[in-house]
């Protein structure tokens, strides 16, 4: 892992100050189950690590008639803890079950299960997210590309997302409350992820001075939801598909 500045602030504005306007220069830490391993491979190799862990705002979960709202620092583990949300979501907790290591639930964070950086081991290998070879070209199609996408991908970046809470706060209509320089700003879950066309861009919609503060989900009373997954194995894994579903 490469030397880099550990900034600690308590504000989530200070957060925002302490951000870079450039990719790759500044990194957030949340629960840290992603990010660090991509430092210890130097796939990521950030200048300057910006916590989130004193910034007490974004953490917790409440339930009212508005509908949900998840901190971008409230845990896996304490959304299967929530009995309303257990109730209400159920479409969320099973997902969040899908995550069978109890490390993780602890560690991991709703924010960071959306902002996790893709699965592809292309990328994890170190040739970007277009996955490159030395002749410009994509390494995918040719290559080994078992678990990459074969639907709703228009290229050139064939990875699937990783997200376990995505394709469930997808059917439930929620909505991410992402905050940057420029003030606040809430976005679809749908709209939120992106397919990268070219280098440097990313896998969402976020800038590199916005963070994620809150997930937002309307009321769900009365609303049938459901999370499946077809996965290889039980253990810790990620599933080979996974669908969610509410019905009014």
């Amino acid at each position: 892992m490469e030397a880099f500045e550990y900034a600690n602030p308590a504000k989530k504005e200070q957060v925002v100050e302490l951000l870079a306007g450039e990719w790759g220069k500044t990194a957030v830490l949340a629960g840290g189950t992603d990010l660090l391993s991509l430092m210890k491979d130097t796939v990521e190799a950030p200048t300057r690590l910006v916590s989130l862990g004193s910034v007490e705002e974004l953490r917790g979960i409440s339930l009212d008639g508005s509908g949900l709202r998840l901190g971008a620092l409230a845990t896996l583990e304490e959304m299967l803890e929530h009995a309303q949300v257990r109730q209400e979501y159920p479409a969320l907790t099973q997902a969040a079950e899908g995550v069978t290591s109890s490390q993780i639930r602890s560690r991991g964070t709703v924010g960071g299960d959306l902002c996790q950086r893709p699965r592809c081991w292309y990328y994890r290998g170190g040739f970007g997210l277009l996955a490159k070879g030395e002749d410009g070209k994509s390494l995918v199609p040719g290559g080994d590309n078992r678990y990459h996408a074969i639907l709703g991908n228009r290229g050139p970046a064939y990875f699937v997302n990783p997200s376990s809470l995505a394709p469930a706060l997808i059917a439930l209509g929620g909505r991410v409350r992402i905050l940057g320089a420029n003030g606040s700003r809430e976005v679809a879950v749908e709209q939120f992820f992106t397919s990268p066309m070219k280098d440097g861009e990313r896998e969402n919609v976020l800038q590199s001075d916005e963070i994620v503060t809150d997930i937002l989900v309307p009321p769900a009373r009365g609303v049938r939801n459901a999370t499946y997954e077809v996965r290889q194995r039980e253990a810790l894994d990620w599933p080979l598909v996974t669908a969610s579903v509410a019905l009014t």
